[in-house]
């Protein structure tokens, strides 16, 4: 069965660039520009890890992680934030919301698709 990850960012060459490293891996991707699309796509969808960005318009990612572990159907799907906020603060907050990991842009698509198999394996 197919790995699911659901991208949530709002840059949209970052998005292409995701996508389509993802499905050549095999994964099932879906993709959403703001944390109220992913939140609609998580209605219907359990993916297997989210890929989040945080600076986004209208729902960020640190509002989105929050209603994510919130809700018990939702609270064991795998969270990787991918971000340019780099400041230790910005990463303790996200791993304290609960994040499962915390990488920054700029960032290597060969460590991306690392941390990621690691944690869907």
């Amino acid at each position: 069965m197919k790995k699911k990850i659901l991208i949530v960012d709002d840059e949209p060459n970052i998005v292409m660039s995701l996508e389509y490293t993802f499905k050549k891996q095999d994964f099932e991707v879906y993709i959403a520009r703001d944390g109220s699309e992913a939140l609609e796509i998580l209605k219907t969808q359990t993916p297997d890890v989210i890929l989040l960005d945080i600076m986004m318009p209208n729902v960020d990612g640190y509002q989105t992680l929050s209603y994510i572990k919130s809700d018990k159907n939702l609270k064991d799907i795998k969270v990787v934030f991918l971000t340019a906020k780099n400041k230790a603060s910005d990463i303790e907050k996200g791993l304290n919301l609960g994040a499962d990991k915390y990488l920054t842009k700029p960032f290597s698509v060969k460590k991306i698709v690392s941390e990621i198999m690691e944690l869907v394996a």
